[in-house]
């Protein structure tokens, strides 16, 4: 072996020993039960992170409980200094602390990447006599006891544009008859059967039953209509009203600044990547990608506006 061999592989593999420890190994802690938009995200990304060659020996570590609260309690604390760790967070979770009063919050993580969102539909069955989403407001401020929303879990993204649509049409947000949901398909169930008056999702949910024709979506919380969705928006229709049910990534509190750098340019080569771009179709998420610094600009806001709309239907203090 020639002396300017010996040279390039002793390089090499110095090289290969300063990479990050992500690159071998990368665990991702998904704060809910398996088959959530959160553990769909956590294997999303996994499945482009391993195709793309940007991370090996991933694993995923799912920990439920509290809307996502213990999840992030566990990673604040026994993650925080390791370089090859990442947490799939989102509005739940953002919710879930007030409601819970959890001692640890996002404070005690670093935003590293917001990835997707789904924007939430009303719907109402085919037999339901309500044609438009002018209807449903009117009857809702006629008499707020006469709708029932039919959707998931009290404090959910769902549960918030309830909320947000009680303080638009000027009706008493405590007031609302919310009637919560332990899952998608119990929620979904209720509304194609007439046990509530109106239902509230992503589209994803409901867009099975949207095809069949069991379902008439009345209206999207996005700010201009979504491609391949017919319905129009809330500020179309005269209501301030957007929301958007968003996921994405965190990082330990403790990371070095070139530790965390390398996990976000990571994250920025995954999403750019068309592995990334088929996922997003496959589950019907919009692309929402913000990087590290205007993240954090974003989930301040989020967080204020959403704790502001929890105090006024009194699930938060």
């Amino acid at each position: 072996m020639t002396i300017r061999r010996r040279v390039l592989l002793a390089a090499a593999f110095a090289v290969g020993l300063a990479g990050p420890a992500w690159a071998q190994s990368l665990d991702i802690t998904v704060p809910s039960n398996p088959g959530g938009g959160f553990d769909q995200t956590a294997r999303a990304l996994q499945g482009v992170l391993e195709k793309d060659k940007l991370a090996s020996r991933i694993q995923i570590i799912n920990t439920p409980g509290g809307g996502g609260t213990i999840g992030l309690a566990q990673f604040a604390t026994t993650k925080a200094k390791r370089a090859g760790s990442i947490m799939v967070g989102g509005l739940a979770i953002v919710s879930a602390v007030p409601i819970n009063k959890a001692p640890v919050t996002l404070d005690q993580v670093k935003p590293l990447a917001r990835l997707t969102g789904e924007y939430l539909v009303l719907a109402v069955p085919k037999s339901s006599p309500l044609q438009s989403v002018e209807e449903l407001i009117a009857k809702f401020k006629a008499d707020p006891r006469s709708v029932s929303w039919g959707a998931g879990s009290a404090g959910s993204a769902d549960h918030l544009l309830i909320g947000l649509l009680a303080q638009a049409a000027g009706v008493e947000p405590k007031g609302i008859n919310y009637i919560a949901h332990s899952g998608g398909g119990e929620a979904l169930s209720a509304v194609i059967g007439g046990h509530v008056t109106v239902g509230v999702s992503g589209y994803g949910e409901f867009e099975p039953q949207v095809a069949a024709g069991n379902l008439r979506v009345l209206a999207i919380s996005s700010e201009q209509r979504i491609a391949g969705i017919d319905a129009p928006t809330f500020k179309e229709k005269g209501l301030d009203v957007t929301l958007v049910n968003w996921r994405g990534i965190f990082a330990p509190p403790g990371l070095k600044d070139d530790e965390f750098k390398a996990l976000a340019e990571m994250v920025d080569k995954a999403v750019k990547s068309p592995a990334w771009k088929e996922a997003l179709q496959k589950h019907s998420w919009q692309d929402l990608y913000l990087p590290a610094a205007p993240f954090e600009t974003y989930l301040s806001r989020n967080r204020s506006s959403v704790t502001a709309v929890l105090k006024d239907i009194g699930l938060a203090q």
